[in-house]
């Protein structure tokens, strides 16, 4: 650049003299790299937006879970079984389950097979 000051700066004669080609250069680099930032931050912030969306979304389905699973905890009390079975007029045995006890034989041995 040619001396002249800020008076030759903020005319923009750099941009107008001999040697403004590498001016001009410069000056689409950076325009260009200008773009590639504001595009990375818009990029950058819609993902934060997706995050926080998500977020919220797994909070909710969290809490929704909880519900379900203490109310599924609640049906199978037996208590509430025995309501339910009530208008079908079932009730609670009088006796106690008894143990069903199921014995395999034993099976024979190789040997054993063979030699009865």
């Amino acid at each position: 650049m040619k001396t002249g000051g800020l008076y030759a700066i903020l005319k923009a004669r750099f941009l107008v003299n001999e040697d403004a080609v590498k001016n001009w250069k410069f000056i689409i680099f950076l325009i260009f790299l200008a773009m590639i930032m504001i595009a990375n931050i818009h990029w950058y912030e819609k993902k934060v937006f997706q995050i926080v969306e998500l977020n919220k979304e797994v909070k909710e389905l969290r809490s929704e879970f909880v519900d379900r699973r203490s109310e599924l905890m609640k049906l199978k009390m037996e208590s509430t079984i025995s309501k339910k079975m009530e208008t079908r007029q079932i009730g609670p045995s009088s006796v106690p389950p008894t143990k069903i006890k199921v014995v395999k034989p034993k099976e024979k041995s190789v040997l054993d097979k063979i030699w009865p």
